[in-house]
């Protein structure tokens, strides 16, 4: 087998779950070649190979200096018939899954996205994530060349035991400036600091918190601890906060160090955008609540006693 794991990468920076999807390649095929596009992303070849990439094709072309999601995909379908591929992997992000939905279109094959497990064969047998975590599909993939991804955070990173080559290799496709009509050509910053996708620690609050102004604590508690505040879908329903602090099936995905759910009675939606979370405490006057019999830890009691409490701890301590 001969398979390429295509690189996510955002102006040459890498979140965890790009390399927690190499890893998973690397356990299928240990020659695994890494696959990045456009030149921002060269100095990546060196962590690459940490994590077991044996060569690093990097794709380099003038309509590829940003992200150009149908650009990606012509490129690299070209790159799998030049190597002769039998299998391209990914990790299953949003951009992840883009790309890869593009490589399938251009090389008219079927994409199996978010899988957590995969058996390698003549025909692959694969189990995949559906509804955000909720379902797990059993599927079969028959085709000449494999292409799939894997879902974020079911696989822990971990470097080689002795790293690859990493051998730069440069490729050159042929592309007209049609490859890139959807492309990034600015960008706005909106939000500053640790964001809710990447926070350490995430503070999130449910119905029990009560209004939009009993979020203030919550607020506190996070900025004391350098994390950042969510929320469940009831919130964003009562106008309490916006949508984008949405953790959950049909909001954002997250898998901090530490997890505090604060009046959030733990419905499946919320429970699968917060379950790979390492430690998840359950603050809940209700000791039947199922985000109190899942946590790790839990405290009964009214939040809005519990946090401030704790926020005046943290202050006497750090004096």
């Amino acid at each position: 087998m001969s398979t390429l794991y295509v690189v996510d990468h955002d102006r040459g920076e890498i979140a965890d779950p790009v390399l927690e999807g190499l890893t998973a390649a690397r356990a299928l095929d240990a020659g695994v070649a890494a696959v990045t596009v456009g030149a921002a992303a060269d100095g990546l070849a060196g962590a690459l190979a940490e994590y077991g990439a044996a060569a690093v094709h990097q794709i380099h072309h003038d309509e590829l200096r940003d992200y150009a999601p149908a650009a990606w995909g012509d490129a690299i379908a070209q790159l799998v018939e030049s190597t002769g591929a039998t299998a391209v992997l990914s990790v299953g992000s949003e951009r992840g899954n883009e790309v890869m939905a593009h490589l399938g279109a251009a090389l008219d094959l079927p994409v199996v996205a978010n899988c957590i497990e995969i058996d390698p064969g003549d025909i692959w047998e694969m189990t995949r994530v559906r509804w955000g975590g909720s379902l797990h599909e059993r599927a079969r993939l028959d085709a000449p060349i494999k292409l799939a991804t894997f879902a974020p955070h079911t696989t822990e990173a971990a470097p080689a035991e002795t790293p690859a080559a990493g051998t730069a290799v440069e490729f050159v496709p042929d592309l007209g400036p049609e490859a890139a009509i959807t492309r990034i050509v600015d960008r706005v910053i909106t939000e500053e600091g640790v964001t809710l996708a990447t926070a350490p620690v995430v503070i999130a609050g449910g119905r029990g918190v009560g209004s939009e102004e009993g979020f203030a604590p919550l607020d506190e508690l996070a900025a004391l601890l350098g994390g950042a505040v969510g929320c469940s879908r009831v919130v964003t329903n009562n106008g309490w906060r916006n949508h984008k602090f949405q953790v959950g099936q049909t909001g954002t995905v997250i898998a901090p160090e530490v997890y505090i759910g604060c009046g959030i009675s733990g419905a499946i939606q919320h429970w699968v955008g917060m379950m790979a979370s390492k430690n998840v405490i359950a603050v809940n006057t209700d000791p039947d609540a199922p985000m109190v019999t899942k946590a790790d830890y839990a405290v009964i009691g009214d939040l809005h006693e519990v946090v401030p409490a704790v926020i005046e701890e943290i202050k006497r301590r750090r004096g």
